[in-house]
């Protein structure tokens, strides 16, 4: 595939309002990765976006969102006959059918099933509960229990639905490494040491040992390495809280 072929448009950090720190070129940026697709990137400034995106890429002006098959195209002008995609979650599912060796998304309608309502149940039930704990101060125990139960889909060992990476994961692993990040460092709306507290309970007790074991597992990986920059991440996640104010 040549490279003008996918343009994949991005930003450094793309809030989504980040559905919390969502940022969710991240989910795609995993997918790309984990697929080997030859891509070209193209970073879109938030605070500043060109006049011409909306009207030749996202009418809705957001990002993540990707041309395909615009060969010999400058971002800034794709083909009109192009593709234009968004939304991260459709993505995901997009680059796994670019690649269907790479069981990003599995060939068995049950492995596919499965895949498809971790998804769900982590995008419905746990993303909706983090804003609130992490950036409005409210109580943990609703942000620990939709992890518990999160946890309880995972597969006994290796990744959310067995032993391959799957967009499963990609969906889930840039959203835990920012929360881990931020409990750690004690970021976050609630009050000071509440983060160190939820910290231990679910980085360090016996009940969330799966999910440590899975959380070593994906933060492994040569992907997330790539896609997760911690430094700028906490900064930006400082900045927000800092806005709040």
């Amino acid at each position: 595939m040549a490279t003008a072929d996918v343009i994949f448009y991005t930003a450094k950090v793309c809030p989504f309002a980040q559905r919390v720190g969502r940022a969710s070129f991240d989910l795609v940026e995993l997918a790309f990765q984990e697929a080997g697709t030859d891509v070209t990137r193209y970073q879109i400034d938030l605070q500043n976006k060109p006049e011409w995106y909306a009207s030749r890429v996202n009418p809705a002006g957001k990002v993540p969102a990707v041309v395909y098959g615009s060969p010999q195209s400058k971002p800034e002008n794709p083909s009109a006959e192009s593709v234009k995609l968004a939304e991260s979650l459709v993505l995901l599912e997009f680059v796994a059918d670019l690649h269907p060796g790479s069981d990003l998304l599995p060939h068995d309608p049950v492995q596919r099933a499965r895949v498809r309502f971790f998804i769900d149940t982590a995008s419905n039930k746990l993303l909706a509960s983090s804003t609130p704990f992490f950036y409005r101060g409210e109580a943990p125990e609703r942000f620990i229990e939709a992890l518990a139960e999160v946890q309880e889909l995972l597969s006994p060992s290796g990744f959310a639905i067995g032993d391959h990476f799957t967009i499963a994961d990609a969906a889930l692993a840039p959203f835990l490494g920012r929360w881990e990040l931020q409990l750690r460092n004690d970021v976050g709306k609630y009050a000071e040491g509440t983060g160190p507290r939820v910290h231990a309970i679910l980085f360090q007790s016996e009940r969330f040992s799966r999910l440590q074991n899975y959380f070593a597992n994906i933060t492994s990986r040569q992907s997330f390495k790539n896609s997760f920059d911690s430094d700028y991440l906490l900064g930006q996640a400082k900045i927000r809280l800092a806005r709040q104010k």
